[in-house]
């Protein structure tokens, strides 16, 4: 990959935005960065890039309360689940060709969104979670193979379960910890993992962890109501994002 210095300014820029959109809202960052960097490289560099600042990121995430241990335990079917759906999908993220998907991700991230802001919030009773969660973490797994992205249906099934805002944000850290794991291993099991990004993909660390500082103090500062629509919103834009991306 040519590492240009408007390149790496780019790349940079690209990650503290991302790392800004996760600091307020939990997630995003595989997001954007794929939707953004998918744009100026392929789609195996893009995911090669995002592994290790997403996993850092997301560790910090995680590990920001005291709930870890409980979280763990409760949605440990889900990044199972998720784990080997991942190595599924990825054949297709390995193949090279996600139009398809990426559009279909797009689009049950605007369905969902646009559900959420305008009907009533979704609730999934706890008793349904050993049926559900296996069940949502393996198609989340199939469309982080495919995609790159760790959203759906993952994201909008965490939110239905009521969860409180700080243990919604290390929830969806745990599954996105685990989905960056995955990656890594499935696209290093396909060669695809390009090693020669690995430094510019550490460095990266820098520019998303100022961002996600930064979102952090935003998200402190606002009300839960508050935080939920730009949450949807934030859905929303990555939607489209992702449409227009796989429609060009």
């Amino acid at each position: 990959m040519d590492h240009s210095i408007w390149l790496v300014a780019a790349i940079f820029a690209t990650f503290f935005v991302a790392g800004t959109i996760k600091g307020v809202t939990g997630m995003g960052l595989p997001t954007v960065a794929m939707g953004v960097l998918g744009t100026l490289i392929s789609p195996l560099s893009a995911a090669s890039l995002l592994i290790v600042p997403s996993f850092v990121t997301n560790v910090w995430q995680l590990l920001a309360g005291p709930s870890f241990g409980a979280l763990a335990r409760r949605f440990l079917l889900l990044v199972i689940a998720v784990t080997v759906g991942t190595f599924a999908g990825s054949y297709l993220l390995a193949g090279g060709d996600t139009r398809l998907t990426t559009a279909a991700l797009g689009a049950a991230l605007i369905v969902y969104a646009g559900h959420a802001l305008l009907a009533r919030q979704l609730h999934v009773p706890a008793r349904f979670e050993p049926l559900l969660s296996p069940l949502v973490g393996a198609v989340t797994g199939l469309l982080t193979g495919a995609t790159g992205v760790f959203v759906v249906p993952a994201v909008p099934y965490l939110q239905s379960l009521g969860l409180e805002k700080e243990d919604l944000i290390r929830a969806l850290g745990l599954s996105f910890t685990i989905s960056t794991v995955a990656l890594a291993g499935a696209l290093a099991w396909h060669g695809a993992f390009r090693i020669g990004n690995l430094a510019l993909s550490t460095l990266a660390i820098v520019p998303a962890l100022a961002g996600m500082w930064a979102g952090q103090i935003i998200r402190n500062r606002v009300s839960p109501a508050t935080f939920r629509r730009w949450f949807l919103v934030c859905l929303l834009v990555l939607g489209a994002e992702m449409i227009v991306k796989a429609a060009l």
